[in-house]
């Protein structure tokens, strides 16, 4: 009996209740399926230049144009530059596996949207996870190289705690005498 009543609000007395919002839903559904293939999530990607004006060999500065850059000379004289040393590398490993890491998000997304040359279901998503697979070991090895700086300075503390402890005592200033005023 549903099908038969009319629409009670005006418009067309011979559309039945039941398909009344049946174009509705399909406009839903054609809107919805067309943004299900396109949908993309937001990536926010942050690109620094930095411009190097001095010629090499000029000595412009004193930095260092390269990767070298990310780290400070490997100078282990003292506990001081060793533990520079490590925390350099750790921060500069942890940045770089962020990175890397952002950056095989990327690759998967962009290779993922390839058509397949074959035509398969999936196949180019397939490959793209193959390929990004890759670049998401080195973000992990990059993570772990931030571990281990880590742990060198570490180790280094507990190995030679005698030397460092030894240094330590004679870097204290001396005491000043004390004036004893009661011996006169």
């Amino acid at each position: 009996m549903a099908s038969t009543n009319s629409n009670s609000r005006g418009g067309n007395a011979n559309v039945p209740k039941s398909n009344k919002f049946a174009n509705a839903g399909a406009a839903a559904g054609g809107f919805v399926g067309g943004l299900g293939s396109s949908f993309a999530p937001p990536v926010n990607v942050t690109i620094n230049r930095t411009t190097n004006n001095h010629p090499a060999g000029s000595g412009g500065g004193g930095r260092r144009p390269h990767a070298e850059a990310l780290l400070p000379e490997p100078d282990f004289s003292s506990p001081a530059l060793v533990r520079m040393y490590c925390n350099a590398l750790r921060a500069a490993a942890v940045t770089l596996s962020i990175e890397v890491a952002m950056g095989a998000e990327i690759m998967k997304g962009v290779l993922a949207a390839v058509p397949d040359p074959e035509g398969r279901a999936f196949g180019s998503r397939i490959r793209a996870q193959k390929v990004a697979r890759k670049m998401q070991r080195a973000a992990d090895a990059l993570r772990d190289a931030a571990k281990n700086a880590a742990a060198c300075h570490s180790t280094f503390q507990q190995e030679f705690e005698e030397e460092i402890n030894r240094v330590r005592h004679r870097a204290r200033r001396p005491q000043q005498p004390v004036m004893n005023w009661a011996q006169q």
